[in-house]
């Protein structure tokens, strides 16, 4: 995404401004207010921070800092279930402060902030980061990353199966998911007059100027391949410029109204878009405005991407992250987590342990998250979802060079 989104691994515009403001909770704008208003709010963006001298059970003695996405862990809401956060449960347990820091707004921003750095073997500063699939590529290709010890995450067993061989990780030496999600279709069936049921019919002319893509090029391009039959997990490059030929008679005549980060959010909500492709979680928070919106299973496929937790080179808090990673890969903490967030959890349990929170707690909401197949899909659902390939950097920066063409940027 061009404008700071949410997976290029650019994180969403729309999220990032919301953390500008504290008294503002992730629930309560999607519940109606638009993209557009947030452009009024001000103030540190870091709505879930949390630094701790060692109050609230900390001794001051340990501490380590996490990088992460803005709205991307659970907070404390005063209508919300929980009392307390995922990130005050371990100061307490562990006495491990946490510096936590929203600020990677754009996978490409951060990386171009910390790469000198990195460069010259320095410390960054940060213990553990979370970055989507393909910069965490980039990342390991360089030698920028420690290797885990897995014996300090005892918990690194509860990893969903599925994402534990990945092409640019392959048995999860250096990274742990953090959160996962798809990429395909959300759509107004008010506005398409019909249900959809392949990513083709993104194309239909009967909803020419209605439709919107991601300036994410990995997910428009891989959800456009699978329309095409190439997988994008083993696609050539002359397949990628296939795609971008197919897209850009629609970009010509007008069909597609724009390229979006989160932003297209607003146009879906307002009914400015009738299909768009969309990410799975900021559908789930969609739906409490509108609940008519709909995330499209297509008969195609879709695309399944994960923010991943890392830890840079030279970091200096290692233990204390390994700490971190195997707290939450307990699942009643990846429970917490998921109950905020509405992305898929990568934690074998999850659901369980939602389920067992919500009958403690009597509570029938919580316990219909559960039942929520973009949080909780099911095995022939995974079973349908692509990975876009890793890339070198001479292949990254022509299908770059390409894609920005395409879209005007």
């Amino acid at each position: 995404m061009t404008a700071p989104t949410r997976r290029t691994g650019n994180r969403d515009a729309l999220m990032a401004l919301l953390a500008a403001d504290r008294g503002i909770d992730r629930r309560k704008f999607l519940k109606g207010v638009g993209a557009g208003s947030l452009l009024m709010l001000g103030g540190p963006a870091l709505l879930a921070a949390c630094s701790r001298d060692g109050g609230n059970g900390g001794d001051g003695d340990r501490s380590f800092t996490f990088a992460n996405w803005p709205l991307y862990i659970d907070v404390v809401e005063e209508d919300g279930w929980f009392e307390t956060s995922s990130l005050e449960d371990f100061t307490e347990e562990t006495g491990i402060s946490v510096s936590y820091l929203e600020e990677v707004n754009d996978n490409t921003e951060w990386f171009a902030k910390v790469q000198a750095q990195l460069q010259a073997g320095q410390n960054t500063g940060r213990d553990l980061v979370a970055l989507t699939d393909w910069m965490a590529d980039r990342m390991i290709r360089l030698g920028w990353v420690e290797e885990l010890d897995h014996s300090k995450i005892p918990n690194f067993s509860n990893l969903e199966s599925a994402l534990l061989n990945v092409p640019f990780d392959d048995g999860r030496k250096y990274t742990l998911p953090w959160q996962s999600g798809f990429t395909a279709i959300g759509y107004n069936p008010n506005l398409t007059g019909r249900e959809l049921t392949k990513l083709e019919d993104i194309f239909d002319p009967a909803f020419s100027g209605r439709v919107s893509m991601l300036t994410e090029s990995r997910d428009t391009l891989g959800l456009v391949m699978l329309t095409m039959g190439i997988d994008p997990a083993t696609f050539t490059m002359d397949e990628l410029h296939q795609a971008i030929a197919k897209i850009k008679p629609y970009v010509d005549n007008g069909h597609i109204r724009r390229f979006t980060g989160n932003d297209y959010a607003d146009d879906l909500v307002n009914g400015n878009l009738a299909v768009c492709f969309a990410w799975s979680g900021d559908i789930v928070q969609l739906q409490l405005d509108n609940p008519d919106l709909q995330f499209l299973f297509p008969e195609e496929g879709l695309m399944l991407w994960s923010d991943n937790m890392l830890i840079p080179k030279g970091a200096t808090n290692i233990d204390e992250a390994h700490e971190w990673m195997d707290f939450v890969y307990r699942p009643e903490v990846a429970a917490k987590i998921a109950s905020w967030v509405n992305f898929i959890p990568p934690v074998v349990g999850t659901k369980d342990a939602l389920l067992e929170i919500a009958e403690e707690m009597e509570d029938e909401e919580l316990a219909e998250l559960a039942d929520n197949p973009l949080i909780f899909p099911s095995q022939e659902v995974l079973a349908n979802t692509h990975p876009f390939r890793g890339m070198s950097e001479d292949e990254e920066r022509e299908m770059d060079e390409a894609f920005q063409a395409l879209i005007g940027a």
